[in-house]
């Protein structure tokens, strides 16, 4: 009997954190005691460690345990820690061999029988694992495909307690029981990335752009945001197609770059939402939370765990808003951190946890509450007061953040039909983004900037002018106070993508004069 250590992953937002277990035997009461900041599901995990350890076949030491968590200072929540906390206990007991723990990063929640259960933050765990220079994590059968996606890592997959105990001794598993399954890096890490390719390449339930008919300036709004990055305000009477608009716009945008999938996996596996068999996301992520989300399910928080919002969730894709003006106030107010900054930070005590947050915001309303306002042969209901306070909702400084806003107008029969020659699928409007983006991103090389939407005003105004004499209409429009600084600058971004979608090398006074246009969109 004596000491023995092992070493396990904490999760502070998406960045992981080493932790040394340390589990310690010796004379005295017989008790399991957790020293280090554990939290009430970690304290737990006696209960749940004892009876796995029994179930599985070994011996329990009948002294007292001390298990120490290092660092101390570092709050460690979750029940990820139930495998190496038995697998230190064991070796300080000598039922396995402490020295095949060295080296080894051991993630899991263990069952009263034994089996090892998922747990969410398995990637961005893993990553940390590879960074801090482990070469082995030991990870339940079920994420072992997604640690797989962490290039030069061994991926060792444990079904059981027992099973992992006997891999340990390299001994043969427990009769009837299944054997650990070792990943090897590169080839087997390869495979995994090769399987989740060709799943999302699979067909699936794409909406088309070309559904929307009638609303031609929509159409082309969408289109230029989806290649420049840019928010989108969407205010119309219901039946027009405001959500149609929204939900066809990830059909628009290019898959995710190996950097971003992985980046976008590892909030999802934060919070729990990998789909099934999909260890990797590679289509740009759409979220569409409900009018009754709180400020926690959008941003991201809670009182134990800290986990990621739907703004995080949409990171390098869509976040859609429907009825924006229902949402709370400070709902809503909470966005324009993220929308400058691209991360969500949030603090509690003892710790603070960043999230990345470079989303796309898709708002829509009604243009009242009854809204009827502009529908045709409708009787509006509303006072001017009450209209003016229903879309006041939507305060001032965030509308000053969203660069094109459009209104849809009620469509008649003879418009629908006369519009049908001119919609295009999504496959023709996608290809165009594609190129629009790559000229971007041509233009933006050895910057940390890949889209229009993500250069800082500094450098828009040093590095990336429009044409002499592109900007006299936002003068005018400045002078006229119609303008504030912040959407000179978003009015400059937007007339860059609009060139890009043309093909032209630089900004006219035809590309601002059409980004000031959007950007005013609609009035309030």
């Amino acid at each position: 009997m004596g000491l023995a250590r092992a070493y396990a992953m904490a999760l502070v937002g998406v960045q992981g954190h080493v932790v040394e277990i340390e589990a310690d035997i010796e004379n005295g009461l017989v008790a399991l005691l957790l020293v280090g900041l554990p939290d009430t599901a970690l304290r737990e995990a006696r209960d749940r460690i004892r009876s796995a350890i029994v179930n599985s076949g070994e011996a329990w030491p009948s002294r007292r345990i001390t298990v120490g968590l290092s660092p101390a200072s570092l709050p460690k929540r979750g029940s990820g820690f139930d495998l190496g906390i038995a697998c230190a206990i064991l070796a300080a007991s000598e039922a396995v061999p402490a020295a095949r723990l060295s080296g080894l990063v051991l993630i899991g929640e263990l069952g009263l029988d034994g089996r090892v259960r998922p747990v969410p933050g398995v990637l961005p765990a893993a990553a940390a694992a590879a960074a801090a220079g482990f070469g082995s994590v030991v990870v339940p059968n079920e994420n072992a495909a997604e640690a797989a996606l962490v290039p030069e890592l061994r991926v060792i997959a444990a079904p059981s307690l027992g099973a992992m105990a006997a891999w340990l001794r390299d001994a043969q598993p427990p009769a009837g029981g299944p054997a650990v399954t070792v990943l090897s890096p590169g080839r087997d890490a390869g495979a995994a990335l090769g399987a989740c390719d060709r799943e999302s390449a699979r067909p699936g339930e794409a909406k088309d752009l070309a559904d929307l008919v009638g609303q031609p300036v929509a159409r082309r709004a969408a289109e230029i945001c989806a290649a420049g990055g840019h928010h989108l305000l969407l205010l119309g009477p219901p039946g027009v197609g405001k959500t149609m608009l929204a939900e066809r716009i990830p059909g628009v945008l290019p898959g995710l770059e190996p950097a971003a999938a992985l980046e976008v996996s590892a909030i999802h596996s934060v919070a729990g939402a990998l789909p099934p068999g999909r260890p990797l996301v590679t289509e740009s992520p759409f979220c569409a939370p409900h009018h009754t989300s709180t400020r926690a399910a959008i941003v991201g928080g809670g009182s134990g765990i800290i986990r990621p919002g739907a703004a995080s969730l949409a990171h390098h894709g869509c976040l859609f808003m429907d009825e924006a003006p229902e949402f709370d106030r400070d709902v809503l107010d909470a966005l324009r951190q993220p929308l400058e900054s691209g991360e969500i930070v949030l603090a509690r005590a003892g710790v603070t946890a960043r999230f990345p947050a470079r989303f796309m915001l898709i708002l829509a309303a009604n243009p009242c509450p009854c809204a009827s306002a502009r529908t045709a042969g409708a009787a509006c209901s509303c006072t001017p007061l009450a209209r003016r306070r229903y879309l006041a909702r939507l305060s001032g400084p965030l509308l000053d953040r969203v660069d094109v806003k459009v209104e849809f107008m009620p469509v008649r029969r003879a418009e629908l039909l006369s519009d049908r020659a001119f919609t295009e699928p999504s496959s023709v409007v996608a290809e165009r983004v594609r190129q629009a983006r790559q000229r971007a991103a041509e233009r933006l090389a050895g910057t940390p900037w890949r889209l229009n939407a993500q250069i800082p005003g500094s450098e828009l105004r040093r590095r990336f002018t429009p044409r002499p004499g592109a900007l006299a209409p936002l003068e005018r429009a400045m002078d006229q106070g119609r303008i504030s600084a912040r959407g000179v600058d978003r009015v400059i971004r937007l007339s860059w993508t609009v060139a890009d979608l043309a093909d032209v090398n630089r900004p006219g006074a035809d590309e601002v004069a059409c980004a000031l246009g959007l950007w005013l969109g609609v009035s309030r």
